[in-house]
């Protein structure tokens, strides 16, 4: 299949990509938002377009300011960093990115102590866990200053309450909160609330715009002007400063204005691809939002991962595969990689 693919879109035609929500291209709108982009030199703070999106996003989001960096992993960092100083500790999941797929960034370049805590199964850390990780005050000890939570987490929309009574509990034991809320916005769309519902009881939060949103880089670090000054220096510190950026803020500008509402697309067609794969014979978790997990067998990972590509259907293979939907997958695509997988001729009888 691969670039022959036919699905009646008029962009060009690729192959199925169901690795991630990173993998979208700008659309015409977002490449001609883009285009058009007034701009600036941002380190000196003079990007209209980034100082525009900064304001938008804070304005949305019930915070006083907000900084745009080049990716998520930097603006997590950048927040860990001006959350806690040298030989400090935050609270985290196992699972979560700020932990274990950022490439330890704060223990490497933060010099802060990540205290990995078990998830509950909807995502969350129980207060409990939180409680009996926190260090006493004594010298022996890494100071415990955040408690950092991640939503959507493995796809998993964390409860409503839940959030309000962790963010309450951390800042009666006098940490910070911070939420990487890579995708924030499938959160908002899935629970139909806002913005500022989304991230009540958090003192900053990063989202992505280049995630499901479709802009091709970007992310936004929110909180309060102090911590956004002192996130700023570690911005700059962090290699994460940008010159006429404004082209790129632009697309996050029209992301936001443009393909919020859609992401109720990606979890139809996630729920659609779900319930394809598992009328195929496959072992499926029901998906949450736009991300679906299948179970494969270990022995059939290379053979299955090799039928896929062959058929033009690219997918992270794993014991366990994340799947996801996007605003590149149409119905006749996922139709086409729900088929590449029944035809894959080595599933355990």
């Amino acid at each position: 299949m691969g670039d022959s693919i036919i699905d009646g879109s008029s962009k060009p035609s690729h192959a199925i990509d169901l690795r991630s929500d990173t993998v979208t291209r700008p659309t015409t709108g977002m490449r001609a938002a883009m285009a058009a982009a007034e701009v600036g030199d941002d380190v000196f703070g003079d990007d209209p377009t980034v100082n525009r999106l900064q304001s938008v996003a804070a304005e949305r989001f019930g915070f006083e300011a907000a900084l745009f960096f080049p990716t998520g992993t930097q603006s997590n960092l950048a927040a860990l960093m001006a959350h806690c100083g040298r030989g400090d500790e935050f609270l985290v999941g196992q699972e979560a990115h700020t932990y274990k797929y950022e490439q330890g960034g704060a223990a490497v370049l933060g010099s802060i102590q990540p205290q990995p805590l078990e998830h509950e199964p909807h995502g969350g850390i129980a207060l409990e866990r939180i409680a009996a990780a926190i260090k006493s005050d004594d010298y022996h000890f890494a100071r415990t200053r955040l408690l950092a939570l991640e939503n959507t987490i493995g796809g998993r929309v964390l409860p409503i309450d839940y959030l309000q009574q962790v963010t309450e509990f951390a800042h009666s034991r006098g940490l910070a909160t911070h939420l990487d809320g890579a995708r924030l916005f499938n959160v908002i769309v899935k629970l139909r609330i806002d913005e500022r519902a989304a991230v009540a009881g958090f003192d900053s939060v990063s989202v992505c715009l280049s995630k499901g949103l479709g802009a091709p880089a970007g992310s936004i670090l929110m909180g309060s002007r102090a911590f956004i000054a002192d996130a700023r220096r570690w911005r700059k510190a962090l290699g994460g400063g940008m010159r006429q950026a404004g082209m790129l803020a632009a697309a996050g500008l029209y992301a936001l204005e443009h393909h919020v509402q859609r992401l109720e697309e990606d979890h139809a067609n996630a729920e659609y691809l779900a319930a394809g794969l598992r009328e195929a014979g496959l072992k499926v978790t029901p998906p949450q939002t736009n991300v679906v997990y299948i179970e494969v067998p270990a022995l059939q990972i290379e053979a299955l991962k090799a039928h896929l590509k062959h058929r033009g259907v690219l997918a992270s293979v794993a014991p366990r595969t994340r799947l996801m939907t996007h605003m590149d997958l149409t119905r006749p695509r996922i139709d086409a990689a729900v088929q590449a997988f029944r035809e894959y001729p080595h599933w355990p009888a």
